[in-house]
């Protein structure tokens, strides 16, 4: 993410493999002149189809706004990252992600906030830890770090959620640069450090990204995946005075084009607490790209068997096709999500997946870099892809920097909406009034249900409109009041807690699957929700999975959300299980959380009371 990828994004085939096979030391002497050659990538800022998108309607009521509860909610836990002013690596620069996570088994979603270092250091007992926060269920939390054995140190990155031992707690596993944690949750709110024990650690050398839990080969037992950006050496990395490393004439932190990339690791489930790194014979070393970041798995070809694909910095993204067999291949390229439209590398962040436009196939957005727009990738089915950004109305903004995103149906009307969470890489761009800000606004985009999005990040709110250095977010409805809530860890500052004040009136549905033949979480379960629309002779098919992982290192809640509509009732949930297992139930009835078992169906059902926001 730093000012090597800005100008290596921007330069011509040749340049860019030229500036790739410098040396280090060649890559700082050089890299004044060679950015001296980029231009800022704004080559469909005028673009006739950008420009046929409508402008967002100030006044319109979304029936919905969000409103940050972080600081009374209780989440007092500050991330710290880097410097505040100026870094001098760019592992200053890269933040944290957060979970929604129910680590206890209530019903309630708890958060985990990763937490990172500065590279001067703390004094002993002072040094900043991740934290678990207890949800109370009255819109409080409690900080249980201590009592829950989860405070760690370090420079942490991603974290995501899975119960790998089938013991029906969810354990969680957090990424580093360094040495990575698994903590096995033991059911009584304590957890574990098994990481040596279960061999995920890492060779503690490793810059360790976002990550996944995901039953590769459908065994029944979770498996892992960790993305790698950059094998990283701090004794030996180059600052921003030896090149000079530049962004926009101001010096910053050097790469990652001319570091070496780190290598993604697929760890293997052994089905007694230990795990093999299978990354060489299941083909994942073999990628076209590098600068591995945010982490997304689902099936995107719908032929049963999830795949992996991973958002890479200044090369191309990766989409890893399971072949049923143990192995993979990197198909991005033939697929069509893994340049630009003009076939250029992007610096991809964070991925998240839905069927926007309800045509049964996954989807795919992915934030980038600033200069340039997020990319939003159609799925035509069998995993081919169209770039579809500026026909959908997703090109109109490149003045952002993005991280986190999620496709989230905010206002329940049963179809995906869109949420990037943006901040500047650089703190040192505050002395620059050509940028957007070092703190930067989120954007919102509502789904216009005919294949387009409408802008409408100044109408939700202040918590999407007033600038902040977000990194991760996670999306979940930590009140049980039935819309979606957003939870956002930041750079050197509180985290936001964004509550959905919903008066739509529409309806929704919340499912969480207990698998039995497949592994206990059901990660990688296909759900299909089918309801009746009044006035429409089609019904309307929803589609999800229960995924571990997604976005910008960060954890969603693993319950899985329906909005709804007007529709009173779920005419049919299909759940296609990993272990091919089928189950269809019907008639069920809206505004509740169903528990659904493999083979068994509901087995319980939780009604929350929908609060009234209209009065908040």
């Amino acid at each position: 993410m730093g000012s090597c990828r800005k100008g290596t994004t921007l330069l011509s085939s040749s340049r860019r493999s030229f500036l790739q096979s410098l040396s280090r030391s060649a890559l700082v002497l050089s890299l004044e002149t060679v950015l001296a050659m980029a231009r800022p990538r704004r080559l469909f800022a005028a673009s006739p189809l950008a420009s046929q998108v409508a402008a967002p309607k100030p006044g319109n009521d979304l029936g919905l706004s969000f409103v940050n509860v972080a600081k009374e909610s209780g989440l007092n836990a500050k991330t710290i990252f880097g410097g505040e002013h100026k870094n001098k690596y760019l592992l200053e620069t890269t933040g944290c992600g957060v979970a929604f996570y129910d680590y206890d088994n209530d019903g309630w979603l708890d958060i985990f906030l990763v937490n990172g270092s500065r590279l001067e250091g703390f004094p002993k007992g002072l040094e900043p830890t991740s934290h678990l926060f207890k949800n109370n269920r009255d819109g409080t939390f409690t900080d249980v770090t201590a009592k829950a054995g989860v405070a760690h140190s370090g420079w942490g990155q991603g974290v995501c959620i899975g119960d790998y031992d089938n013991d029906g707690y969810e354990d969680l596993f957090v990424s580093y640069f360094g040495k990575n944690v698994l903590y096995h949750n033991n059911g009584d709110g304590t957890f574990t450090d098994v990481s040596e024990k279960a061999g995920v650690v890492g060779n503690g050398k490793r810059w360790n990204t976002g990550c996944a839990f995901v039953d590769y080969d459908r065994d029944g037992k979770l498996d892992l995946f960790v993305a790698n950006y950059i094998d990283l050496d701090l004794a030996t990395a180059p600052v921003p005075e030896s090149g000079p490393c530049l962004y926009k004439a101001v010096m910053v932190a050097c790469g990652p084009p001319g570091l070496k990339g780190g290598k993604n690791i697929l760890y293997h489930n052994n089905g007694d607490g230990t795990f093999t790194d299978v990354s060489e014979a299941s083909g994942i070393l073999n990628a076209n790209g590098t600068y591995g970041l945010g982490v997304l798995t689902a099936d995107f070809d719908n032929d049963g068997w999830p795949d992996i694909y991973v958002a890479n910095d200044s090369t191309a993204s990766a989409l890893y096709q399971n072949k049923k067999n143990g192995k993979f291949q990197d198909i991005a390229l033939e697929a069509g999500c893994a340049l630009s439209p003009d076939g250029k590398p992007q610096a991809g962040m964070g991925v998240s997946a839905a069927d926007y436009d309800l045509d049964g196939n996954l989807d795919i957005v992915k934030t980038n870099f600033a200069g340039d727009t997020p990319s939003l990738y159609h799925n035509q089915g069998g995993a081919n892809f169209e770039d579809t950004t500026f026909t959908a109305g997703l090109g109109m903004h490149t003045q952002y920097l993005g991280w986190g995103c999620g496709f989230f149906d905010m206002d329940n009307d049963g179809w995906p909406d869109i949420l990037i969470c943006n901040g500047h890489v650089y703190p040192e761009v505050e002395q620059l009034k050509t940028e957007a800000g070092y703190a930067q606004r989120k954007l919102l985009y509502r789904n216009r249900r005919n294949g387009r999005f409408e802008d409408v990040s100044l109408q939700a709110g202040a918590a999407i409109s007033d600038p902040v250095a977000s990194r991760g977010c996670a999306f979940g409805d930590f009140d049980n009041d039935g819309d979606l809530d957003v939870v956002v860890n930041t750079v050197n500052d509180y985290p936001q807690l964004m509550r959905c004040d919903l008066r739509t009136g529409n309806n929704w549905l919340k499912v969480r699957t207990i698998g039995t033949k497949s592994n206990r979480t059901g990660i990688g379960a296909r759900l299909k929700c089918v309801t009746k629309v009044a006035g429409e002779n089609k019904p309307h098919e929803q589609i999800d999975e229960v995924r571990s992982g997604g976005g910008y290192f960060s954890q969603s809640d693993l319950r899985v959300h329906f909005g709804l509509g007007k529709a009173e009732k779920v005419d049919v949930l299909e759940i296609h299980w990993p272990s091919g297992q089928v189950d269809a139930i019907k008639d069920i009835k809206s505004n509740q959380l169903v528990y659904v078992q493999e083979g068994a169906g509901i087995v319980r059902t939780t009604q929350f009371e929908t609060a009234k926001r209209s009065s908040r």
